[in-house]
């Protein structure tokens, strides 16, 4: 019997290739890819993190029976993206993007990306501080803006992906991000790093994957 590992180096394309010929039990690869982005996408929106461990579940679940709509026009990361978005919408019982006013003031995005990336023991020590900061300021500032700054500077979407995902224009995507900065620069400054902001550690990764595949396995 061939070993999941064997298939770490796999694409997602190729592991979902490899799914839908039978493999189901390499789904476990997509979750534990994917188990970060999807987990700041949840706390975002503010939901708890045992709310947003359901919500991403739920989004699993969606995602496997769906898999053979996958067409792969874009990446598996954006499509469980936008199933993630959708279920967090359904659970706030609004939609935030259908309605949007237009955008009167505009400040186009710089290329320089808020995160550095910059490693020191000094910087290392203070991230873990700061991360609780921004994790607090990114809940003080509206969602619209909060979601766009989840997606792009935390889950590395691109404006163009994080446009599809959010269905709003690539314009506005910029100008939400710009002003999520803007709201959070004075405290936070680019002393952060993505990784220590709403954290989804081994042990939950090694739960979430648990709960998925046994919901996946008990309905096979």
């Amino acid at each position: 019997m061939t070993s999941i590992k064997e298939f770490e180096h796999y694409s997602d394309a190729e592991i979902i290739g490899k799914i839908l010929e039978g493999e189901s039990k390499l789904y476990e690869l997509l979750i534990r890819r994917n188990n970060p982005f999807l987990y700041k996408i949840g706390r975002s929106y503010n939901y708890t993190h045992h709310d947003t461990e359901d919500l991403m579940q739920e989004t699993y679940i969606n995602a496997f029976y769906s898999l053979s709509k996958f067409e792969g026009k874009s990446s598996f990361k954006t499509w469980v993206t936008r199933i993630m978005l959708n279920n967090c919408y359904q659970k706030n019982k609004r939609s935030s993007y259908k309605n949007e006013n237009p955008v009167h003031e505009i400040t186009l995005e710089k290329n320089n990306p808020m995160f550095q990336n910059q490693a020191s023991t000094e910087k290392t020590i203070l991230n873990k501080e700061l991360g609780h900061v921004l994790e607090n300021a990114l809940n003080k500032i509206p969602e619209d803006y909060r979601v766009v700054f989840t997606l792009r500077e935390l889950n590395g979407l691109n404006v163009a992906e994080t446009s599809e995902v959010t269905n709003i224009t690539e314009t506005n995507v910029k100008a939400r991000l710009s002003r999520a900065k803007t709201m959070l620069r004075s405290e936070i400054e680019k002393m952060y790093s993505p990784e220590d902001i709403y954290e989804f550690n081994l042990v939950y990764c090694d739960r979430m994957v648990e709960r998925v595949m046994a919901n996946i396995n008990t309905d096979k």
